[in-house]
Parts: C-alpha cells; structure tokens; sequence
C-alpha cells in the first residue's frame, strides 16, 4: 500500500474511530495520542493491511485492542470510561438538572449490563457503528451482535421503566 491509498483508505477512518477511542479512554487528549499511535501501529501493517478484505472492521479492531492494551497497562476498568459517556443531550424543555439525572441513572443500568452487551450497546446506539464494523471489532457474527444490542435495549427499557414507575409511586 502507497502513502496516497494509506491516506485514502485508513488515514481518512481516524475520525471515525476517534469516539470509541475517546470513550475508551475516557479524555480526548489521551484519544488524540491513541490515534496517532494507531495510525503508526496501521502503518507498519500496510503491506497486510492492502490484502485484507475489510480494511474498516481491521482499523476499528485495531483501534479497539490498542486501547484495551492501554487501559490494562494502567489497570483501569471498561467500566471507568462511562464517566465522559453522555447518553442524552439537552433540549429546551427540560432543565440540565433533569438531564444529568437521567444521564446517572443510564450509566448505573449500563454498569448493570454484562460486558459484551454493554461494549455492543455503546458501538451501536452511542457510537453509531454499523452491525457488520461491530463484528469485526469483536470477532463475532452479526447476529449476534444484533442479539446483543436487542437485549441491551429491552433490559434499559425495562430498567428505565420500573424505575420511573417507583418515582411516580406505580410500582
């Protein structure tokens, strides 16, 4: 692979992965380094990298395992990088109180999901990865990944529910 295609076909992805990086390692600083060594770690990879027939899933799998690697270096838990997570954003009928609320209590259910489907939960609907770019960073299929998301989502849902109900005294 040339400089001009690396650019064009892994180089121009770095912007794309940046979420899940900065979420991972829960500031942007430390996301702008990661990339960087990411796109070193890629470029060194080329040669491999210019017969693989899914160049995207490769660069999120890197990036994904890179920062893994970092996070067990420094004994950090997944669990942690929930911290710079925003679920839902502010509109003008609610107050910011009434936000960050809702933001705690989603982080709380999402602690309360098991690892692969919180991991596959936050791809999917935070971070906006397609199914098939989410199975190739896991290394799994894509129905699977789609049963994962499914799952997360009920047991929020349900969460969600009986937790609003206890407030207004339903429950």
């Amino acid at each position: 692979m040339i400089k001009e295609d690396f650019k064009n076909k892994v180089f121009s992805l770095s912007g794309f992965i940046y979420p899940m990086v900065a979420r991972m390692l829960g500031s942007k600083p430390k996301a702008e380094d990661a990339i960087q060594e990411i796109m070193i770690k890629l470029w060194n990879k080329r040669k491999e990298l210019d017969k693989h027939p899914n160049i995207k899933g490769f660069v999120i799998l890197t990036a994904r395992n890179y920062c893994l690697d970092v996070l067990r270096k420094k004994k950090v838990l997944l669990e942690d990088s929930l911290g710079a997570l925003s679920v839902v954003k502010s509109t003008n009928n609610h107050t910011d109180i009434e936000w960050q609320e809702l933001n705690s209590i989603i982080k709380n259910i999402l602690k309360q999901l098991p690892k692969q489907q919180k991991e596959v939960f936050i791809m999917r609907d935070l971070d906006g990865y397609e199914f098939v770019e989410i199975a190739a960073a896991l290394e799994i299929k894509i129905e699977h990944a789609r049963v994962l998301v499914s799952r997360a989502r009920k047991f929020i849902g349900v969460t969600l529910e009986k937790t609003y109900n206890y407030e207004r005294g339903e429950y």
